[in-house]
């Protein structure tokens, strides 16, 4: 387990994934997201022997995921943009 500064999202596209938060150890399967301060103690890796596909983002705490979508914009494809801001 480890700790350190910062805030965590993790994105499970295929397997499972094992995430053990403190004393919590939750099975992630595809499609399902979750997100953790840093400084809980924390480790995650893949819940069998198979490997896991993740999308992990790390960000300085304070940073929240910030998803602009606007459909109806000229050009636009509906498809998300995400970006990172600092909370004020």
């Amino acid at each position: 387990m480890v700790t350190h500064s910062g805030y965590a999202w993790l994105y499970v596209f295929a397997d499972e994934l094992r995430l053990v938060l403190g004393t919590n150890d939750t099975p992630l399967r595809p499609g399902e997201v979750a997100e953790f301060d840093t400084s809980t103690p924390h480790r995650f890796g893949p819940a069998h022997a198979e490997a896991v596909q993740i999308l992990y983002l790390f960000g300085p705490h304070g940073d929240q995921p910030v998803n602009r979508t606007n459909p109806g914009a000229p050009g636009a494809t509906g498809t998300p943009v995400g970006r990172f801001e600092r909370e004020s």
